[in-house]
């Protein structure tokens, strides 16, 4: 499968995207390189999960995920990964803190979409995530409204960085978030796999 654990080095800031990446598409490659402009970030994971607790249907098998979540993300500063299946976590909470634990000294920050904000408090030990590290969040099509009136807003409201301070949420002390505007494709896995443009195969 590769190097699960890309190198770290106290100081850095990396920024980890997480997702069953099923498929990975341009979207997600877009909001990886605003993210490096953005926040201030060293270097971004790609965290393709071996499965997402939230939904009923198992995705395609990890390696047809990683490989071409690998074709889509070619960049030198993007580390496309499978760090959750070698570290045996299953919720978001879980994975912060072993890799907090296995690279101190690194300054991790948790990218989202704006969706993901939004139920953000569906999560588990979500206030958990919030108060481990700083979380960039990135609008998406049709999720702006509600993203900045979901309950995680709300709480953490005066934990706020205004999007034009952006850059400096890679080193800021949890809790912390941002939210940037910025042009999005709206373009999904879920319409990619509707369209029958991605089959699993077996593994």
């Amino acid at each position: 499968m590769g190097y699960p654990f890309p190198y770290t080095a106290p100081g850095q800031v990396i920024g980890l995207l997480g997702g069953s990446f099923d498929p990975a598409h341009e979207g997600h490659a877009h909001i990886t390189r605003e993210a490096l402009k953005r926040f201030g970030l060293d270097r971004v994971w790609w965290m393709v999960s071996p499965g997402n607790p939230l939904k009923n249907h198992g995705p395609a098998p990890l390696a047809q995920r990683i490989a071409h979540a690998r074709q889509v993300m070619q960049h030198p500063r993007v580390d496309v990964t499978d760090v959750e299946a070698h570290l045996g976590t299953r919720y978001t909470a879980q994975t912060i803190t072993a890799l907090r634990a296995r690279s101190p000294g690194v300054r991790f920050v948790w990218l989202m979409g704006a969706d993901n904000l939004a139920q953000l408090h569906l999560w588990q030990d979500w206030q958990q995530i919030m108060q481990a590290v700083p979380i960039g969040v990135l609008a998406r099509p049709g999720q702006r409204i509600s993203a900045r009136m979901s309950r995680a807003a709300a709480i953490y409201a005066r934990y706020r960085i205004p999007a034009r301070q952006s850059q400096l949420l890679g080193h800021a002390d949890a809790p912390a978030w941002c939210f940037v505007n910025v042009p999005m494709m709206d373009v999904s896995s879920t319409a990619i796999r509707a369209a029958g443009k991605w089959s699993a195969y077996p593994g």
